[in-house]
């Protein structure tokens, strides 16, 4: 199987001639997080699922502090599993903080990438002058030192906030629980990093088929943002979706699903 691919519990389905589509999860989740959205695709694509290094059950013993000390880090990850896989014409599904190491991918190796797919994505999660991220410096501070103080005790806490859908207490739950997994300390830097990155420059660089997903009442990566990125981004396409909360590849996976699809079609 090659390193890289045990690294990042690679997991090719689908059709080995299809258009590849390689989805990639976002912060405190793992690749489970496309098990509703995915197989879909396999009738016509090789599909590719993996997990961030130090999340799911990627190899742990991977983990670089100063290699993921930036989103960067796990741009050139996905690099690698692309040229191990020798992908190309890539349609890359990137949710939340992966939407943004989707664009630092396509900025280190153009050649392998077709379509990026940006599903609630943020470009900086901080306010800064004009710009609306949907959180203050104290707001993330504090969100950062809690997260350090008490792992468990923040993913209960937050994880429902961020799943949204309060009438559907199973969906928070099961992030809650996928926070719980993820090892305290890795999941302490990969959140100082994911909140505070700043990727706003990056967006103008961006020149492939690009559609940026937007939940409503979203409060990790609110309206005002996806709108932001979709007018950062070159001839982008914006679509708002009913879904609520922040991962509606779990709580609404046929809109997501139909919406990815209705992009891709000619």
């Amino acid at each position: 199987m090659g390193t890289v691919l045990e690294r990042n519990a690679v997991r090719v389905t689908g059709v080995p001639g299809g258009r590849p589509i390689v989805f990639a999860h976002g912060f405190g989740c793992d690749q489970g997080m496309w098990r509703f959205v995915a197989p879909d695709f396999e009738v016509d694509h090789r599909v590719v699922l993996f997990d961030q290094v130090g999340s799911g059950n990627s190899d742990l013993s991977a983990y670089d502090p100063e290699k993921y000390g930036s989103l960067s880090g796990y741009a050139s990850d996905l690099v690698e599993i692309c040229r191990e896989l020798e992908l190309s014409d890539v349609v890359f599904v990137g949710h939340s903080v992966s939407a943004m190491i989707g664009v630092l991918a396509v900025q280190q190796a153009p050649e392998l990438f077709g379509v990026l797919v940006m599903v609630g994505p943020s470009p900086r999660y901080v306010n800064d002058g004009d710009y609306t991220g949907g959180f203050s410096r104290t707001d993330i501070a504090g969100l950062l030192d809690s997260l350090e103080s008490n792992h468990l005790g923040w993913s209960a806490q937050m994880a429902p906030v961020i799943m949204g859908n309060p009438d559907r207490p199973e969906l928070g739950e099961e992030l809650t629980n996928s926070f719980c997994r993820t090892d305290p300390g890795i999941a302490s830097q990969f959140a100082r990093v994911t909140f505070l990155s700043d990727n706003r420059k990056d967006l103008s660089a961006v020149t492939i088929p690009t559609l940026v997903l937007q939940c409503s009442d979203d409060v990790i990566a609110p309206e005002v943002v996806g709108r932001y990125v979709h007018e950062a981004i070159p001839g982008s396409v914006f679509t708002k979706l009913a879904a609520t909360g922040h991962c509606p590849n779990l709580s609404a996976p046929e809109e997501t699903t139909a919406a990815i699809r209705a992009f891709l079609s000619p």
